[in-house]
């Protein structure tokens, strides 16, 4: 299974850990860090949409301020194959205040609430734990996505 890391740019930082996390345990990770300059960056991104099956969403106070995530989250919700298979993963060190901020259709699915992510690998392994209950055991391949 393929999965799409949907962050803000200003959250690089958050999608490598949590990309790490996902290595360590033995997924594969694309990461649009490593396209090569002159590459068509919206068709690969196009691309890698549509080749994933899952979708982890990092959900900060700045994520939701640029168009491309609220996009991807449209995507994702519109495709069949992402059914159930979208998590949402609130990076905040407040208790849940930025609930309001987040659009409705994300409050559907279950969450996973992190104040640090920076700092705690327990809660980089509910992310990746979260992802495994999504999935068989079969050839998974998961992707990142950088903005």
């Amino acid at each position: 299974m393929k999965v799409f890391i949907s962050h803000a740019f200003t959250e690089a930082k958050l999608a490598k850990r949590v990309a790490d996390s996902l290595k360590e345990d033995g997924f594969q990770v694309w990461d649009a860090a490593e396209m090569l300059p002159g590459e068509n960056w919206a068709n690969n991104i196009g691309k890698a949409l549509q080749e994933s099956e899952a979708m982890i969403v990092l959900l900060t106070p700045e994520s939701l301020k640029p168009f491309n995530v609220v996009s991807d989250i449209s995507y994702a919700i519109g495709e069949e194959k992402y059914q159930g298979r979208i998590i949402p993963v609130i990076v905040s060190s407040s208790d849940n205040s930025n609930l309001e901020h987040i659009p409705w259709i994300l409050k559907k699915f279950p969450m996973i609430f992190v104040p640090n992510l920076e700092q705690d690998n327990q809660e980089l392994k509910e992310i990746t734990q979260a992802l495994k209950n999504t999935t068989s055991s079969d050839g998974l391949t998961h992707e990142i996505h950088h903005f």
